[in-house]
């Protein structure tokens, strides 16, 4: 017999029998030998410690072999997309029902795979009779569910971890007003918790959002979160960063440094629903762009040691979420419709293979970079491209602030321009740029550029917003994007978008920026990380609306306006 044992990446080895013990140990523990340059996607990432998961749909598993064949032979880590969520497990209260969990769990031990239990407390995807319940037999169902839906799977050595609560913040930092919370307040979120320890005391307990990639207002109110239950003893081991992410928004090049202000305060973090969309049609620069991105998220792991792995949230562009919500976007995964790889794959191979010695070739030096609109806390940067012959491909460029023996990071960018923000007023800054490539390689630095902040903020230009119909039903609908373009020559210090919503139209939700209201015209002005726009720069917020049965006006009057 074999007692629980914890590995590097969080999987668990329970009591078995000898032999079942042996094979897990030859899947779960040391990290395996550097893999050949063509393995597949999970041995290279054994090779380095960490997982490379996948979201799993019971139709496509059931159905088609290539998706099975691919999720057994590419993914060491494996996520139910929707077979372990409240509405499929238990659809009323008290009548359980684990098809399409018990898939999922048969799956993975059946292809020596670990599996991430998604998701035990959520607003969504949660059945009405859990909403309309009073505190005391609200809190009472969560703890059953999580009791029962935990505790099922709490002896089997494949379900290492769990998403306990999902989705807890605003766009702007501010606790969800879920119906979790209006009834229950912000303890619900401790409770569950404690309550999946007490379910499952082996698994490693998770909290989950998204938009939380870089370091903005959620992410940071998610930190403090973080810190604030760990002070309590709340039994938070890890945090989840889902990273839907859209060539069309830019990378979040403060990834890594976000990924690893979690990690210092020890808890383990992952990557845990990546894909990358764009809008369609694909082109060959779309898809490099794309491979691009993904390249950068693997790599941002894998320099955090305290990452256990990144999990993409599905395997085929045939079985994605993202064109029906997203209308007019998709082929955000690394199969393309006809399960072929696409570029995405190879930059996902090739970054996970980087660390087994097959690309020790730096790129080439960067250009000299040039600044342009300097602000008292911002200056844009551009430079000369790299290049990359070492096999692992160009993964984007580190901007580093010259100050002797220890130069400090200021920004990674996934091109060769980037606009770095947060910089102290009237200060002089020499900056240089090191391009990076799959592999980790590191080019010699470029040139430097000297610069010097103003003493203030410098005058705003004019800007105009646009608002995009995403998606409408019939009492409702979303406003994605909501385009905020600097139209001026000087850099934009903050913005202030207004509009007007139809009579009987309320605000139900809003992201990217901070939303207030007078009468039915409504007031959107910049968060910190979005405010500061070089001139023809662009940013975008959205906001979802309630409206009366039948009514299809929409918002007018969109106005921008700069301090």
């Amino acid at each position: 017999m074999l007692s629980t044992t914890l590995n590097r990446s969080g999987a668990r080895i329970r009591t078995l029998t000898a032999a079942a013990a042996l094979a897990l140990l030859t899947v779960f523990l040391a990290p395996a030998a550097p893999a050949d340059a063509s393995a597949p996607l999970r041995q290279h990432a054994a090779a380095r410690g960490k997982f490379i998961g996948a979201a799993l749909a019971t139709g496509p598993l059931s159905n088609e072999t290539q998706y099975r064949t691919l999720a057994a032979g590419e993914f060491n880590q494996i996520t139910a997309e929707n077979a372990m969520k409240w509405d499929a497990t238990e659809p009323s209260q008290g009548q359980f029902n684990f098809s399409g969990a018990d898939a999922i769990m048969n799956f993975a031990q059946q292809n020596d795979q670990q599996v991430h239990g998604h998701t035990l407390v959520w607003h969504s995807q949660t059945p009405t009779w859990v909403q309309n319940l009073p505190a005391t037999a609200m809190r009472e169902a969560m703890r059953n569910h999580i009791d029962t839906v935990a505790g099922r799977y709490a002896d089997n050595p494949a379900l290492v971890s769990w998403d306990v609560v999902n989705e807890v913040f605003e766009e702007n930092g501010s606790l969800r007003t879920s119906f979790w919370y209006n009834t229950l307040g912000q303890s619900y979120i401790a409770d569950a918790f404690r309550y999946a320890r007490a379910a499952d005391p082996d698994a490693r307990l998770c909290i989950n959002d998204y938009n939380v990639e870089g370091i903005n207002a959620k992410s940071t109110a998610m930190y403090n979160l973080v810190r604030s239950l760990r002070q309590q003893n709340v039994p938070v081991d890890c945090v989840g960063f889902q990273s839907h992410l859209a060539i069309q928004y830019g990378f979040p090049n403060d990834l890594q440094q976000n990924l690893q202000r979690f990690a210092d305060l020890g808890v383990q973090v992952r990557i845990t629903e990546l894909d990358v969309r764009m809008q369609m049609p694909r082109d060959a620069s779309k898809d490099a762009t794309q491979a691009t991105y993904y390249r950068n998220v693997v790599n941002a792991c894998l320099a955090v040691t305290a990452c256990a792995g990144v999990t993409i949230w599905g395997i085929t562009d045939r079985h994605s979420w993202v064109p029906d919500t997203f209308p007019g976007e998709g082929a955000a995964l690394i199969y393309n419709e006809n399960y072929q790889t696409k570029p995405a794959y190879t930059a996902v191979h090739d970054a996970l293979a980087g660390g087994t010695g097959n690309d020790t070739t730096p790129p080439t030096t960067p250009g000299t970079p040039a600044a342009s609109g300097v602000t008292s806390s911002s200056a844009s940067l551009s430079w000369a491209a790299s290049t990359d012959s070492g096999g692992s491909g160009l993964a984007g460029y580190n901007v580093y602030r010259e100050q002797g023996a220890t130069d400090t990071l200021l920004g990674q960018s996934a091109t060769n321009s980037t606009t770095l923000t947060g910089l102290t007023a009237d200060t002089e800054y020499q900056v240089y740029v090191r391009a990076r490539d799959g592999a980790g390689n590191l080019s010699t630095p470029s040139a430097t550029v000297t610069f010097e902040t103003s003493a203030g903020g410098g005058p705003g230009g004019p800007c105009t917003a646009t608002g995009t119909i995403q998606t409408q039903w019939n009492n409702g609908y979303v406003v994605q994007p909501v385009t905020v373009t600097n139209t001026g020559s000087a850099t934009l210090n903050g913005w202030t978008v207004t509009f007007t919503l139809p009579a009987g139209h309320t605000l139900a939700g809003s992201w990217n920026a901070t939303l207030t209201t007078s009468g039915q015209t409504v007031t959107a002005k910049s968060v910190s990380y979005n405010g500061t726009l070089a001139p023809n720069a662009a940013t975008s917020f959205g906001f979802q609306v309630n409206r009366p049965s039948g009514n299809t006006q929409t918002p007018s009057g969109y106005t921008c306006a700069s301090p």
